[in-house]
């Protein structure tokens, strides 16, 4: 895992971008590249000139148009794929570009296939005026129906993305990673300096800047690219293996130890946190980068992984490493739904894991609509068409926690807990003093004991005495444990599944 993006490396040419057949030739497997272009037709309208534009263009590039589509291998998986050739009219797209992006599409829709996308465009051929601007939405409707059929679009962005492909074809991957230093965005700085008489601001419109944005997912350099698409797809369209065996933690009974000691030993700093849980039980994880839409919180980590066989997207609390880190925000929970949709629009399960000492409690969160979030993310759990399972790894307290709790089956941790305030802001409100936390903690059934009396959690899987003392043994324990419970809710009817879980909460309420 990655807490920012890549740095460049090996697989750039001397200028630091490859051609079309280039890229190609890096990504797929040698030797396995199979085109699907047919000739081009050669637009009846355009301005005067443009058919010799277009002699020229494809003399200079040594293509017939500006982008290239095909199939290949990638560490041996089929994959179409769709790249952009910038040196045939900076990558623009007109009528036939359009046509053969499209074609591409829905054929790669038909077979089945993921499909990798590498655009490098100004964007709409301005030769070919409206009706080239008009095909960014037939290029659209293509991948919506690619997406819908739960196939894999994987976006790699090359310098320069701008204009209607960046905001078309260029934005739409569930998985968007992007080439270092790369120049994208919507308007060139060209166009906006021609417009407004001064130049674009500095650093706002590169790859780099996008990912601290939350944005896109990394910035990866070519010759990483293969192994980022590699393990996205062992994930987005991995091959159902063998149900797992049922594991020892099946057999294990909540513990009788007093809630307020099991809170004292989840707020262990050397407790086993999510980061710990995916490197020692989980694989294949690709951690996903914001909202997509301009927000990142690094209260909550998204990622696709696997646990045993069973593929899965994940979101979670990801704990403070320090003291004065930022608690979770509402950009948090819309990270999270992000995962949400991702899980429901490819047919995997949703992992959640709970580990908060309790969401952001300040004006920015407030005004972001924190408490809206909770209730959204609520709402979409619950109706969730995907299964789903929850963990409660450790601190559990308030919205921020409910807002990740629905699920099909939840597992616990054995110390970990779930409060609709940290045992002290309790004590506050009955007693006007922190000073009764412990009693008010044993009292209000905050722990494991309590939770999994009245059904709300399913597995509990035992510390051996503490997770923070046997940290790869535990989270090899839970991974097992979350690994048997995807399969448990995968094979149960949607429908069923929903009824269910909203009996699940029904029960504390009769």
């Amino acid at each position: 895992m990655s807490d920012g993006p890549a740095t460049a490396g090996p697989g750039t040419g001397a200028s630091g971008h490859l051609s079309a057949r280039e890229l190609i030739g890096v990504v797929l497997d040698p030797g396995s590249f199979s085109s699907w272009d047919s000739p081009v037709t050669e637009p009846t309208e355009g301005r005067e000139g443009y058919a010799e534009e277009l002699r020229r263009a494809r003399e200079k590039s040594g293509v017939d148009e500006s982008v290239l589509t095909g199939e290949g291998l990638i560490r041996g998986r089929r994959v179409a794929v769709l790249v952009s050739e910038f040196r045939f009219l900076a990558g623009s797209i007109g009528s036939a570009a359009a046509r053969r992006i499209v074609s591409a599409i829905e054929r790669a829709t038909r077979e089945g296939l993921p499909l990798l996308a590498g655009p490098a465009s100004g964007g709409t051929r301005m030769q070919e005026g409206t009706p080239a601007f008009l095909a960014m939405v037939d290029i659209t409707g293509a991948v919506r129906a690619h997406r819908q059929a739960g196939l894999p679009y994987l976006v790699y962005l090359r310098h320069p993305t701008t204009g209607g492909v960046m905001a078309s074809w260029g934005s739409l991957g569930h998985v968007t990673v992007a080439e270092p230093g790369a120049l994208l965005g919507f308007l060139g700085p060209r166009v906006y300096e021609a417009l407004y008489s001064r130049p674009f601001p500095e650093g706002v419109q590169t790859a780099e800047n996008l990912f601290d944005k939350g944005l896109i997912d990394a910035v990866v350099p070519p010759a990483q690219l293969s192994g980022i698409v590699d393990q996205a797809l062992n994930v987005l369209v991995a091959a159902p293996g063998k149900p797992p065996a049922a594991p020892e933690t099946l057999d294990v009974r909540p513990a009788e130890d007093a809630a307020w000691s099991s809170i004292l030993i989840s707020r262990n700093r050397r407790r086993p946190d999510l980061r710990r849980l995916l490197a020692f039980g989980a694989s294949d994880v690709l951690p996903l980068n914001g909202t997509g839409q301009g927000e990142k919180d690094p209260g909550l980590f998204l990622a696709l992984a696997r646990f045993g066989s069973r593929p899965c997207v994940v979101l979670g609390h990801q704990r403070p490493r320090r003291n004065d880190d930022a608690a979770m925000g509402p950009a948090s929970l819309r990270e999270a739904r992000r995962g949400m949709r991702l899980a429901e629009e490819l047919g995997l399960p949703l992992l959640t894991v709970i580990d908060t000492a309790g969401a952001a409690l300040s004006q920015e969160a407030e005004e972001g609509g924190l408490a809206g979030e909770i209730a959204r993310s609520l709402h979409d759990l619950i109706g969730l068409a995907s299964p789903s399972v929850s963990v409660l790894l450790g601190q559990g307290a308030g919205g921020g926690a409910l807002a990740l709790l629905p699920a099909d089956r939840t597992i616990a941790a054995q110390h970990a807990w779930l409060s609709p305030l940290p045992p002290e802001g309790a004590s506050v409100i009955v007693h006007r003093s922190t000073n009764f936390a412990d009693r008010m903690s044993n009292a209000q059934g905050v722990n494991v004991a309590a939770l999994h009396a009245r059904g709300i959690v399913d597995h509990v899987v035992d510390e051996r005495p503490d997770a923070a003392e046997e940290p790869r043994a535990f989270c090899t324990r839970l991974g097992a444990a979350i690994e048997y419970e995807l399969w448990s809710v995968t094979t149960v009817p949607v429908e069923t599944r929903r009824r269910r879980r909203i009996e699940k909460y029904r029960v504390l309420t009769d």
